[in-house]
């Protein structure tokens, strides 16, 4: 059955009285709205501590779904997030390294990948001698289970990596990303995992792919390096299980894969892009402003490129921006209040137009 919580976008009308039924886990007096985020209205922080990032809303508007990296877990695991008590709990069974959740259309289902079933260990992190890298295992698999955690099984089991699967609005195909055929691609496939098939065909990183709000376009970012040195090397990073992220840009397509078109060609890693709810304009998360490359902000853009605006202005890290299905919310990654610490946590914000 569905997800027995009211949704958000149930909630009274009025804006400020909607916002106090939001929990708010910052200290009293804690800065949460930066000076120039003049899109963002009553911020709430809804964990505390550790890494926790990639928060989706359910299709209903009801509960979040994120991967935390909670201190002294040793890994990454999926929680459902109550955005009106910032209640967490783990959905994930605990072993191996999971990453990339979200809901069904239903509401009654989840999907997330994990590795735990060829080992219950967390693997091996990277080899950051080799620079600022992504891991990508090998043992990543793609996964569905009840809302509640339970009854998990496969969807995926061809060798390699297979991750960031997304659904579509409407309910009928799975976007993700696959090493299957021994290039980061992306496929789509229908929700029982049948029927895959492949939307991308460069040399290159395609990946963190979303669908618009009516199922017609798909969002992504995208690395693919000229033939020479830069293929060679990413090439041998992948072979290794690694990729360097440090050139990405947003790309879109229709949802079949045909109009493959570039969004952004600014530099730097952008990544993370999200369809704003009309459909016409993407957010996403870039350090293209920044010539060290460490400071990320939130941008928002035309589907065409034209009219980028900067909207997040916090010190550090703002990234994986997803708007509430009612496009009166956006929940978003930041490492803004983390008393000088490295956490990054998940937060809500009202969104102003």
């Amino acid at each position: 059955m569905a997800l027995s919580v009211v949704s958000i976008s149930a909630c009274a009308p009025g804006a400020d009285e909607a916002a106090e039924e939001l929990a708010n886990l910052a200290q009293e007096g804690a800065q949460l709205v930066m000076p120039g985020e003049s899109h963002f209205r009553n911020v709430r922080q809804l964990t505390v501590g550790g890494e926790n990032a990639e928060a989706y809303w359910a299709f209903d508007g009801s509960m979040l779904i994120y991967q935390g990296n909670k201190p002294d877990a040793g890994c990454d695991q999926i929680f459902l997030l109550d955005p009106r008590t910032a209640v967490s709990t783990r959905v994930s069974n605990g072993e191996g390294r999971t990453t990339c959740s979200y809901f069904y259309p239903s509401g009654d289902q989840i999907l997330y990948s994990s590795t735990h079933e060829h080992d219950a260990s967390c693997p091996p992190e990277p080899d950051f001698s080799m620079g600022y890298v992504w891991p990508i295992y090998e043992s990543y698999d793609i996964f569905v289970a009840d809302a509640t955690g339970s009854n998990l099984r496969p969807l995926t089991e061809t060798p390699g990596y297979d991750g960031e699967a997304t659904f579509s609005p409407v309910g009928d195909r799975i976007v993700f990303t696959s090493m299957r055929d021994g290039d980061l691609e992306l496929y789509s496939m229908a929700p029982d995992g049948s029927d895959v098939v492949r939307l991308t065909d460069r040399p290159g990183y395609d990946g963190g792919a979303f669908y618009s709000p009516d199922g017609s376009q798909i969002v992504w970012r995208a690395e693919y390096p000229e033939a020479g040195p830069a293929l060679d090397d990413y090439q041998q990073l992948l072979r290794e299980g690694m990729i360097r992220p440090g050139e990405l840009e947003i790309m879109i397509m229709n949802a079949d894969g045909t109009n493959q078109r570039p969004v952004t060609a600014i530099g730097g890693a952008n990544f993370a892009p999200f369809f704003h709810p009309s459909g016409e304009k993407i957010i996403f998360s870039s350090n293209h402003l920044d010539p060290d490359g460490r400071e990320f902000d939130l941008f928002m853009v035309n589907v065409d490129g034209t009219g980028i605006e900067q909207i997040t202005y916090a010190e550090g890290f703002d990234g994986f921006p997803v708007f509430s299905p009612d496009g009166r919310y956006i929940v978003f990654g930041s490492n803004r209040n983390n008393q000088g610490t490295n956490d990054t946590n998940v937060f809500i914000a009202e969104w102003v137009e």
